[in-house]
């Protein structure tokens, strides 16, 4: 999230301002489990499933409850651990799939709060909370592969989520949903600092972040504003559908895929992430980046820690390998306030929408075609945009690699956000929801038959 500046350091300003608009808006895989002791009370028998009421209601005290898993993703009948710490005198925990409909699939029994012991602040600036005790086990026996979150209930009413993925074992043949966890984690200010600000400002972040710690404000705002609906318009799309995280994104981890998306904002990739979807593209793997922003910060990881000194070790993918080559467009815009502007209304991709202009769609951050787009880029949509006095376009795009993969950038920060309609904000209408929803469901239903160029 910056504007598109010469140095490391005045692109991180720019990111800094936007995180702290969305808030006011508002390769690795995870470690294995340490040892933890048993839970101190027994869970319950699996809640049964159905449409039920997940939505925290209350967060309750800053530090009334919250927690954290000790994996980021698990394979469906895996254990992980959570780390928990309340000043309530108890809590319970349920599990709610993040589909559609959202079910919730456990709950534990009551469990004794203890409050955890302070976080702690490393080398780097690192704020963690590996130190804390266990509070309980959960087996994920009967779960099936997706996104979760597990809302901790205090027994004084506060609320926090815990996101975890239960993730596929094998992707072949299937549509490849990417949660971007190593974003979330830079943008997480649990313990007051993230990759962009600490306290006293931008001199005093962190230069590597861990998942060793609760997220911040509701425990799950980066999945909930920009992935959550995206899974949802792709499960009522009726492809078959795989789930990673963006750690899990290792050498032959795509094999067989048809498709990969990348969801709402997927700023922070490894060498190794980016390998993996190069190579998978290069396979006949289609792609699709349903964000602005992506492949931006070129990141180091050392077991459950993001590295990412932007001053020394982290340098903006575009200085190595520009992003454009892979996305289709690059980063350019931030903040950006527009018209999502279609322009080629008869593409495939908005066979079935109605209306070419879209208030408020284009933001907050854009990306444009430019230098490494591939020659044959396509430009589907293209908005006139003010980016703080600079006048600039934001572009939608398409291009088919050699393999015959297609691969679908929206360019646009609010796709996802559009299919909210008039709770996304910024001016955002209902006419976005309809448009953003069947061009997606366009993209992921021709995807999901192979490479889209050879159709």
């Amino acid at each position: 999230m910056r504007t598109l500046l010469s140095t490391a350091a005045r692109a991180v300003a720019a990111t800094l301002a936007l995180a702290l608009a969305l808030t006011l808006a508002a390769g690795c895989t995870a470690a294995a489990p340490a040892p933890v002791a048993p839970p101190a009370a027994p869970p319950e028998a699996a809640a049964p499933s159905g449409p039920v009421p997940w939505r925290i209601t209350q967060q309750g005290a800053e530090h009334e409850i919250e927690g954290y898993a000790d994996r980021v993703s698990v394979l469906p009948g895996e254990r992980f651990g959570l780390r928990v710490s309340t000043t309530a005198p108890r809590f319970t925990v349920r599990a709610f799939r993040m589909g559609a409909p959202v079910t919730q699939v456990w709950a534990s029994g009551q469990v004794s709060g203890v409050r955890q012991a302070a976080s702690r602040t490393g080398a780097g600036g690192m704020v963690t909370a590996a130190h804390w005790k266990p509070s309980l086990r959960v087996d994920t026996t009967g779960w099936r592969e997706g996104a979760y979150l597990l809302r901790l209930d205090a027994s004084t009413g506060g609320q926090r989520y815990v996101p975890i993925t239960v993730r596929s074992a094998a992707t072949s043949g299937r549509v490849v949903i990417v949660n971007a966890v190593t974003t979330w984690q830079a943008y997480n200010r649990w313990g007051g600092r993230n990759l962009y600000e600490g306290p006293g400002g931008f001199a005093a972040r962190s230069r590597a972040v861990t998942f060793d710690r609760p997220y911040d404000t509701n425990g799950a705002r980066l999945f909930l504003d920009l992935e959550k609906d995206a899974i949802e318009v792709a499960e009522r799309s009726g492809v078959r559908l795989a789930y990673l995280t963006s750690l899990d994104l290792r050498p032959g981890v795509l094999d067989g895929a048809r498709a990969v998306v990348s969801l709402g904002h997927d700023e922070y990739w490894t060498t190794g992430m980016r390998e993996t979807v190069t190579r998978a593209r290069d396979r006949g793997v289609n792609l699709a980046f349903l964000g602005a922003n992506a492949v931006y910060w070129k990141i180091g990881l050392s077991g459950r820690v993001v590295e990412c000194d932007k001053e020394t070790r982290c340098p903006l993918w575009r200085s190595v390998a520009p992003e454009s080559a892979l996305v289709g467009q690059m980063y350019d815009c931030f903040p950006a306030e527009a018209a999502y502007v279609v322009r080629r209304p008869g593409h495939w991709i908005f066979a079935g929408t109605r209306g070419r202009r879209f208030p408020g769609m284009a933001g907050v951050e854009t990306d444009r075609v430019s230098r490494g787009s591939p020659r044959e880029v396509e430009v589907l949509a293209e908005s006139p945009v003010d980016c703080g006095g600079r006048a600039t376009v934001s572009h939608s795009t398409y291009y088919v690699a050699p393999s015959g993969a297609g691969v679908f950038a929206s360019g646009t920060m609010r796709w996802v956000c559009g299919m909210r309609g008039r709770r996304c904000g910024h001016g955002v209408t209902k006419d976005a929801a309809a448009f953003t929803r069947r061009a997606t469901a366009n993209i992921l239903t021709r995807f999901a038959k192979g490479p889209a160029g050879r159709l």
